[in-house]
């Protein structure tokens, strides 16, 4: 049986180190110009010291190149690619397809993961970018457990899904933060937005207080709670889905460690035996919850949802 992938985001490569010792099998690095929505800012010299210290410990290394590429951006992607390609990272994942032309004009062979946030929701579309380049869908988070094992059953290419962390419900490319202080005759820096975990918009008729920042692909707004599928993993096990991802952005980075061990202790326990996992993951659940930050509470996302047609 072939294993699942533990997948995780670091914010540094400190925290990449951390991650492999508590069992993390990949991670998706990049850096703001080319990736959304990252748990941290890795340079080109950060992404070769993360590749030689991945491969030493055998795992996988995945760079974002997933945000929206204008005329401005596009003539950088070429060579951005070309030196990923040279430093031997595992993946590239995307969701414009100028990275597609950009890549086969490069001469560039890394596999593609195909990522384009709400709209990755069945398999037919999965297909149409795997005979495209790419061998992975990292699939929607609004799609029920249901239709992800549909997907899984019916997809040529693999299938990544996330289990952990939060969920980026907007974004727009306008800088609404920015203009919203200069609105209010108030001045505020771009780079300290995007490090800012104290940044909410808050919904007093729903009680909700859902996390914002802004950095230079635009302004992004986020779910008020955290996905935890720590004990709901054994349906995604017994389906085989390629990848399971914990999304460590806006949090600690000693949370996001402890998480992945807890996440790593429930996999090994399923492929022990799933009787091993029924036992362990109540407690790995009440764990997670002991150290899950008061603003986040933690559901089960969509995965449990009734989808309407």
């Amino acid at each position: 049986m072939k294993k699942t992938e533990l997948l995780v985001t670091p914010a540094s490569l400190e925290h990449l180190a951390e991650l492999i010792t508590v069992g993390a099998d990949a991670f998706l690095i990049g850096e703001q110009f080319y990736g959304l929505r990252l748990a941290g800012e890795f340079t080109i010299e950060d992404i070769k010291v993360a590749r030689k210290r991945t491969k030493e410990h055998n795992k996988k290394l995945y760079v974002a190149v997933n945000g929206l590429f204008h005329n401005d951006k596009v003539d950088a992607l070429a060579p951005y690619m070309q030196k990923l390609q040279e430093i031997g990272v595992d993946g590239i994942t995307f969701g414009d397809s100028a990275v597609i032309i950009a890549r086969r004009e490069a001469g560039v062979t890394i596999p593609l993961h195909w990522s384009t946030e709400q709209t990755a929701t069945n398999y037919f579309t999965a297909n149409y970018w795997g005979k495209r380049g790419a061998n992975r869908a990292v699939l929607a988070r609004e799609l029920s457990l249901e239709e992800i094992v549909e997907i899984k059953e019916n997809a040529d290419v693999q299938i990544e899904v996330q289990i952990h962390g939060m969920t980026c419900m907007f974004q727009s490319k306008r800088s609404l933060l920015g203009n919203y202080f200069l609105f209010q005759d108030k001045a505020m820096e771009i780079e300290n937005r995007s490090n800012n975990k104290n940044m909410f918009l808050h919904d007093k008729e729903r009680a909700n207080k859902y996390p914002i920042f802004e950095d230079q692909n635009g302004t992004h707004i986020f779910s008020p709670n955290d996905i935890c599928m720590i004990d709901e993993l054994d349906e995604l096990l017994d389906a085989e889905v390629d990848s399971l991802k914990i999304d460590g952005i806006l949090n600690d980075p000693s949370y996001v460690t402890a998480i992945t061990g807890y996440y790593r202790q429930a996999i090994d326990a399923y492929y022990d035996s799933a009787a091993n996992y029924k036992k362990i993951k109540k407690e790995l659940f009440n764990q997670i919850n002991e150290i899950q930050p008061p603003l986040r509470p933690l559901d089960t996302g969509f995965f449990f949802k009734e989808t309407v047609y």
